[in-house]
């Protein structure tokens, strides 16, 4: 079903409810919120103790009686309680005065492009449940392209991979409307199990969340001297903390085997292209965005296996609130969005 943009134009908020982390844009100012999407919870009470930044640097780290949570995965609410809670505290004060003085507020959201009606209601609900009197819902691959600056409203392709926390859209947009799509469960959460399950099962090694980092660092050649990198973890056998020195390019070797999946969804939305529309992207390539475009090797990688020019947007992980935001105050070309709603 398609929507125009005189209706997202009257929208004052828009949201982007990622798995990894949760944006807001207000109509006018630019973006508000772009924090880690994490809440701790102390299990007792019930109540809030952080959210956001200050949440996630808990995780792995707080007693019993405290839980840190992700009310989100792979771009669909699963807990819409947990996610209104999180988001009133996100927005903080100066949403909050903006919401008192117009009460009857709409919002427009990102979804995945294949979101079933269950995951459509959540997000409704959520923002519903935080004030927001009229909610539309957009496809998150037809916002990021907007934020990217891609002509979607032209007939000719332009092809997008968004790459979430959980997973990866692809999708070939022409006028406006999405031509081909696929959502495939690769993303910087895939990337990082494969790194720990590498690191346990080569060097004996159970590495903590927060050394992951690094290895991506390493990976990218930021931050590594040669070809090995020092991590720290534990040992599986004594418990003790332990050092050890990685090949950087096992890390790499390892990492083959998942992206193998994004691959062969670029193939499959390819092949149900028209040939005319795949001639358009011979030349213009694809475009990565999301949160975890920048994973370590995936540029080099997707250039080599295709053939086709490769481009990464400056700012990836806000492309999809930022295209939202530029429908809301009126920056893109009359046009009708491909988008879901109720």
């Amino acid at each position: 079903m398609s929507i125009s943009l005189e209706r997202l134009r009257r929208c004052s908020i828009a949201v982007d409810l990622g798995a990894s982390r949760t944006r807001v844009y207000l109509k006018r100012t630019g973006v508000i919120v772009d924090e880690p999407t994490v809440a701790a919870v102390n299990t007792r009470t019930g109540g809030l103790i952080a959210v956001g930044t200050l949440a996630e640097r808990m995780t792995g780290r707080t007693p019993a009686h405290i839980r840190v949570v992700r009310p989100v995965s792979g771009g669909t609410v699963i807990d819409i309680a947990m996610a209104q809670r999180m988001l009133r505290l996100l927005v903080g004060n100066k949403l909050r005065r903006a919401w008192r003085r117009r009460p009857l507020m709409s919002a427009a959201v990102c979804v995945p492009h294949d979101a079933d009606p269950l995951a459509q209601r959540a997000a409704m609900e959520t923002l519903t449940g935080v004030g927001a009197r009229r909610v539309e819902l957009v496809d998150t691959l037809i916002a990021a392209a907007v934020g990217c600056g891609l002509p979607v409203e032209r007939p000719e392709a332009t092809m997008i991979a968004v790459c979430g926390a959980a997973t990866t859209q692809v999708a070939v947009l022409s006028l406006g409307s999405i031509v081909a799509a696929e959502r495939v469960p690769v993303g910087g959460d895939t990337v990082e199990h494969v790194l720990v399950q590498h690191l346990r099962n080569e060097h004996a090694l159970i590495l903590p969340s927060q050394a992951v980092r690094p290895l991506h660092q390493a990976l990218s050649g930021e931050g590594a001297v040669g070809h090995d990198t020092e991590v720290h973890g534990r040992d599986v056998a004594t418990g003790l903390a332990r050092s050890v020195r990685v090949d950087v390019e096992s890390l790499r070797t390892a990492l083959r085997t998942p992206l193998t999946g994004l691959l062969d969804s670029i193939g499959t939305v390819l092949r149900r292209c028209p040939p005319d529309l795949v001639a358009d992207l011979a030349d213009r390539g694809i475009m990565l965005a999301g949160g975890s475009a920048l994973l370590p090797g995936l540029d080099s990688m997707l250039r080599e296996a295709t053939g086709m020019p490769l481009n990464i947007a400056d700012r990836p992980g806000v492309c999809a609130v930022e295209g939202l935001g530029a429908m809301l105050d009126g920056k893109v070309q009359p046009m009708m969005l491909e988008a879901i709603v109720s």
